[in-house]
């Protein structure tokens, strides 16, 4: 299988060294807009370079992942469409709602799957939290609180194309909650407070937010994300039933202490996505190739990401209204 990758910055280079490795993988062809970092890259993993788009969508490639900065995204996933290609895309497939929505809809013209990088779908600790709710060994339930901490805040100029805290930061876990329950988020209270850096202000976002969402069948969700997180990357899920409680997260490199006198979980804790998310990339990917080989259908498709955009863009307007949304009015 030949796969081509558009991207070599930190998460394509990750991608690249992934792919190589894993067995379905014959041929990894890569590709980025500062053709010398790509072809740097390339010298080192013992892959192919391609200087231009056009060369690596005409390589004989069998599915193309795409690890581009953000505002190249719907472009790329088009051209590699048009092409006949399966796609891998990070998020977002593209930079609005509107766009968003064109671009699905060229895509079930191109009659392509869309594999969309929402990473935690494969994480071992969410899957057994989805696998609980689903057997009913928690019973009904009736709250889940999740959380996502960077231990750092992005520079400056990330933000104006970011698309501020609930697209960037909290819509992962818009989508685990969604994949985790089955069910679909219906309203959204959220807020969200400035305590750090200026420039999180000047460019119209927020350093900190916290979200209240109601499900379809009445359940509560609170989701809080920061950029400001000086303990470590710290992501977490707890679902709470009648019958049980679960929580994914709690691993030894989370980044936690107790006043109860117990040590941190561990000596050493996670810095980041990668370390904290580092099998689910290799399983995401792994899923990519059984996509392109017509094994599986897409894990994680356009709909999925559009479906937690909306909640996102909910969430958004709920910050800056100070009152609650439902989310179909987010997505008028």
């Amino acid at each position: 299988m030949r796969i081509g990758l558009i991207g070599t910055g930190r998460i394509g280079t990750f991608h690249a060294e992934t792919l190589i490795g894993l067995p379905a993988v014959t041929r990894v062809v890569l590709h980025d807009a500062l053709a010398r970092q790509a072809h740097e890259l390339a010298v080192k993993l013992g892959a192919d370079h391609a200087p231009g788009l056009d060369r690596l969508l005409d390589s004989g490639l069998d599915g193309v992942v795409i690890a581009a900065p953000t505002a190249a995204h719907a472009d790329l996933v088009r051209a590699a469409a048009g092409a006949g290609l399966p796609v891998f895309c990070e998020k977002p497939i593209a930079g609005t709602l509107g766009e968003t929505r064109t671009l699905l809809g060229e895509l079930d013209n191109a009659g392509v799957p869309l594999q969309v990088g929402f990473q935690r779908r494969f994480d071992a600790g969410y899957t057994a939290l989805r696998d609980a709710v689903a057997s009913g060994e928690l019973g009904w339930i009736h709250t889940i609180r999740a959380c996502t901490a960077d231990p750092a805040p992005p520079p400056a100029g990330y933000l104006p194309a970011s698309g501020g805290i609930f697209r960037d930061c909290a819509v992962h876990d818009f989508d685990s909650v969604r994949w985790v329950t089955g069910r679909e988020i219906v309203e959204v209270s959220a807020t969200g407070s400035n305590r750090g850096e200026a420039y999180f202000t000047e460019a119209g976002d927020v350093d900190t937010a916290a979200t209240v969402l109601t499900l379809d069948d009445g359940t509560l969700v609170t989701c809080t994300a920061t950029r400001y997180n000086g303990a470590g990357y710290d992501v977490r899920m707890e679902v709470a039933g009648s019958g049980g409680t679960l929580a994914t997260g709690l691993d030894p490199r989370a980044p936690l202490r107790f006043t109860e006198g117990g040590p941190r979980l561990g000596p050493v804790a996670h810095d980041g996505f990668l370390s904290r998310f580092r099998d689910a990339y290799v399983a995401e990917l792994t899923a990519f190739t059984e996509v392109v080989a017509g094994h599986r259908p897409s894990p994680c498709t356009g709909d999925d990401a559009l479906a937690a955009l909306l909640v996102a863009e909910a969430a958004d307007l709920s910050c800056r209204t100070g009152r609650p949304v439902r989310v179909e009015e987010a997505g008028r």
